[in-house]
């Protein structure tokens, strides 16, 4: 099988040295393997049969439904799967969680996130609306309502964390975090033992920078 990497709009907006380390830890511990940079709102030049490995829920969701016989696998459970990557230790740091809205159906992923969280001796608090109980971040009401009701609802959806720090695996989930009020942290920067930096956090701003990196991949 031929696997390739899509690190996904949001992670090479947000880190792109990130991205790129990703891809070289993964070609050198599963086989060389192109990169994908083509948004998964296009339709992708692959190969019939060419797993994909995601970075991004929404990906994951895309190339799941839009885009067979492509497969697609997420980084969270090829990660989880073996020892590739030396995985840093949190000292039992407590955490909360968010379950991003594209894979609220996929224990899979839900289970291989967690995995890599008791790895990294992160302590997680679960919230009561969690796994495939979650609720959207918010992020999803954007184009919906009026901005100022998007920001409310993000706040709300933060009140369900127990602790500060709140895990995300999805970019536009971080945004969120932040402007309800919570400490978020990128499960790619704990990955890499760095600090998760919001940027760009107005909904109108950030999903103008998202449209842009559409249009021209």
């Amino acid at each position: 099988m031929k696997n390739v990497f899509a690190p996904g709009c949001a992670l090479t907006i947000y880190k792109p040295h990130l991205a790129e380390r990703l891809h070289r830890v993964l070609s050198a511990n599963l086989g060389g393997m192109t990169r994908l940079d083509t948004c998964c709102r296009n339709k992708p030049d692959l190969a019939d049969g060419t797993r994909v490995i995601n970075t991004c829920p929404g990906c994951d969701r895309r190339y799941r439904e839009n885009y067979s016989p492509l497969s697609t696998i997420s980084l969270w459970e090829t990660l989880a799967a073996g020892n590739i990557f030396p995985l840093p230790d949190y000292g039992g740091q407590k955490m909360s969680i968010l379950d991003a809205c594209p894979t609220r159906d996929q224990p899979r992923v839900h289970q291989a996130v967690r995995t890599l969280l008791r790895r990294m001796n992160i302590e997680l608090i679960e919230p009561v609306r969690t796994g495939t109980g979650s609720l959207c971040c918010g992020d999803s009401f954007w184009g919906v309502l009026p901005v100022a009701q998007v920001k409310q609802k993000m706040a709300e959806r933060m009140t369900d964390m127990p602790v500060e720090n709140v895990v995300v695996y999805c970019v536009s989930c971080c945004k969120a975090a932040f402007i309800g009020g919570k400490s978020p942290r990128y499960l790619v920067d704990l990955l890499f033992s760095e600090e998760t930096v919001p940027g760009t956090v107005e909904p109108a701003a950030w999903h103008r920078e998202l449209d842009e990196f559409i249009a021209t991949h």
